[in-house]
């Protein structure tokens, strides 16, 4: 499988290219920037530890090198500033991403390729993809909620001693301030959250608050967003490389779950070679249920205002 990265030369490309590199599933990884020393240096940089790693290719190139590729992963995009909200972002990126949407088109994308979107909005440019592009909309999938997925889990487990790998709670609806954590399905080691030792409602509230937080803090901190979100990339990509049919909280266009429509939000999704296979409705908390709707409407309404 080939996956290219457009936005290869920066931060969160890399980071998804090195991740694939050390999931050593995907056989050929190819880099695309506009910066194309950077992209070229990267790539260089990747090929340097191939042989204590796997044998896959590692390339770079232009955008027209980028049509016979199976997945096409798009991170490019402007950061976000720590005092700004992903939806903020929306009037900075719009234009940039329609550039390069317009460019995978008059490139040429194979059939069954599907389209990956990780640029911030992710659901608002997920939307876009999807009607821009011609692609069957279950060929175009957004990150979603899988980062902030990792991120709960992962600061669970650090604040209860747990392996994280043993946490399972989702968040689903925008990747952003009306995401909605799904505290009524979330266990540890199969066992009810609420009934772990130490697990009390002030716990679950400063634990949602710090990961509602988190990707702010990262920016202020760091600059950007790196290791995380490479790796959560990497594991849709290989997802979708080995047809698993997980379910994904990524970004994909509704048709009626828990009411939403003709939106991108990330809801329980089947996901494999052919991109969405398809969704699962499981039952909610009401209050979660409305959160969700809530979310969906806060993302339609920006989409009508902007797209």
């Amino acid at each position: 499988m080939k996956v290219s990265i457009i936005g290869g030369g920066g931060l969160v490309g890399s980071c998804a290219g090195f991740a694939l590199q050390a999931g050593k599933i995907v056989r050929h990884i190819h880099l695309v920037d506009l910066n194309q020393e950077a992209c070229e240096g990267q790539a260089l940089d990747l090929l340097h530890g191939a042989s204590l790693l796997c044998d896959q290719k590692i390339t770079s190139g232009d955008m027209k090198s980028v049509s016979d590729s199976d997945v096409v992963v798009i991170t490019a995009g402007l950061r976000r500033k720590p005092d700004e909200s992903r939806l903020d972002l929306i009037g900075r990126n719009v234009t940039l991403f329609r550039g390069i949407l317009s460019e995978l088109k008059s490139g040429g994308l194979r059939g069954d390729a599907i389209v990956f979107v990780v640029s911030n909005p992710v659901d608002v440019l997920t939307y876009l993809a999807i009607k821009e592009l011609g692609l069957p909309a279950t060929q175009v999938i957004g990150l979603g909620t899988v980062l902030d997925t990792t991120r709960l889990r992962s600061l669970l487990a650090q604040r209860l001693d747990v392996p994280p790998t043993q946490v399972d709670v989702t968040i689903y609806g925008e990747h952003g301030d009306s995401m909605v954590p799904i505290w009524s399905a979330a266990q540890i080691a199969g066992m009810p959250l609420e009934k772990y030792p130490g697990v009390n409602a002030q716990l679950i509230a400063d634990i949602e608050k710090q990961t509602r937080g988190s990707g702010a803090e990262v920016i202020k901190k760091k600059g950007g967003a790196g290791f995380a979100v490479g790796v959560s990339i990497a594991d849709v990509v290989q997802t979708i490389a080995l047809d698993q049919r997980r379910i994904l909280p990524v970004s994909s266009l509704q048709s009626g779950a828990y009411g939403l429509r003709d939106v991108a939000i990330s809801v329980p999704t089947v996901v494999g070679r052919r991109g969405v296979l398809g969704v699962i409705e499981v039952d909610l908390w009401p209050k979660e249920k409305m959160a969700l709707q809530k979310s969906g409407t806060v993302l339609r309404e920006t989409i009508a205002k902007v797209l």
